[in-house]
Order: structure tokens, then C-alpha cells, then sequence
């Protein structure tokens, strides 16, 4: 394989696919497992799409002759003093994409934060012995997880960003 920034990005998408594929199988699987095997596959898929938006960025990066343009963490690129230092079109839709919450760069970036966070025990509310028949409810307990469909919207998006990105990066 090439040596070329492209290539690594190429490769973390292709990767996303798989384990996307990998978990729409563990969904119609009937094993003893199947929970555990889907948690694996969204956890790997959004490792790999973590891995092609930071690969995405180091192409970018590399291209503009940005410093530091082999930081290991995407969110070292996606910063308004970036891109004031080195204003790029390709940086400035990715910035604003960062900055957007709505935005599928955000919500990527937001999702694999929470990959590193302690799971957290539920919240239980203090039992008043007076009132035993009473039982208090959250609704804020119930958190779902991230859907295959999700991922798979956030895997095009990057594909289809990078491809237009690579367009307009070439030197004719």
C-alpha cells in the first residue's frame, strides 16, 4: 500500500464498513452473545470513524503544511486558532462542522469521547419511609445507544467529505 495520507483514511473507512457489516450480522444472530458482539461492533465502527475523520485531517493537514500536521487527536485540528493560523476551506467546513452540535462531525466526536468515560451507576432518588408506595422515576436513566443507522449516515457523510475534499486538494 502507498505511503499517502489518503490511504489511511481509505483504509479506517473500509474498516468502519466492515464492522458495520459485523454488526448488522450480530443483529440477526440468535447466539448467546449476540448483545456483547453488537457493543464490539459499534465500539470498533466508531473507533474507525474516529480513525478516518483524524486521517481525513492529517491529509488536510499535510497538504497546507500545517505544524503539527501528525497530532494524534482530531480534535487538535478542529480549533478556530487552527484555522486562523492557516485558514483552508477544507479546515474551515470541518471546523464549523466540529462546532456545530447538530452536526454528524460533532456528534462523532462527542460519541467517542464518551468511549472513555466510566461506566455510571444509575441515579437512585432517597426512599422517604413515610411514603412507601410511591416510587420515583428518571427519565434521563434510560440513555440509547448509538444506532446502526447512525454510524452507517456518519460513514457516507465522511466518504462523500473526503472525496470532495480530495477534489478540490489535487494540484492540476
Amino acid at each position: 500500500m502507498a505511503n499517502e495520507l489518503y490511504t489511511r483514511t481509505n483504509q479506517k473507512i473500509f474498516y468502519a464498513g466492515l464492522a458495520l457489516e459485523s454488526w448488522r450480522k450480530a443483529e440477526q444472530g440468535q447466539s448467546m452473545n449476540a448483545l456483547a458482539l453488537i457493543q464490539a461492533e459499534r465500539e470498533a465502527a466508531l473507533f474507525h470513524l474516529y480513525g478516518a475523520l483524524l486521517g481525513l485531517c492529517h491529509e488536510i493537514a499535510g497538504y497546507y503544511r500545517l505544524p503539527d500536521s501528525a497530532a494524534p487527536r482530531a480534535e487538535s485540528f478542529l480549533t478556530s486558532v487552527v484555522l486562523s493560523a492557516a485558514p483552508s476551506q477544507e479546515l474551515g467546513e470541518l471546523v464549523e462542522l466540529a462546532q456545530s452540535k447538530e452536526s454528524w462531525v460533532a456528534q462523532l466526536l462527542s460519541a467517542y469521547a464518551a468511549l472513555f468515560k466510566p461506566p455510571q451507576a444509575g441515579k437512585k432518588s432517597k426512599v422517604d419511609p413515610t411514603t412507601p408506595l410511591i416510587t420515583a422515576v428518571s427519565l434521563d436513566e434510560d440513555v440509547e445507544p448509538l444506532a446502526h443507522q447512525s454510524l452507517e449516515i456518519w460513514r457516507q457523510e465522511l466518504k462523500a467529505l473526503a472525496q470532495r475534499f480530495r477534489e478540490t486538494l489535487s494540484e492540476w
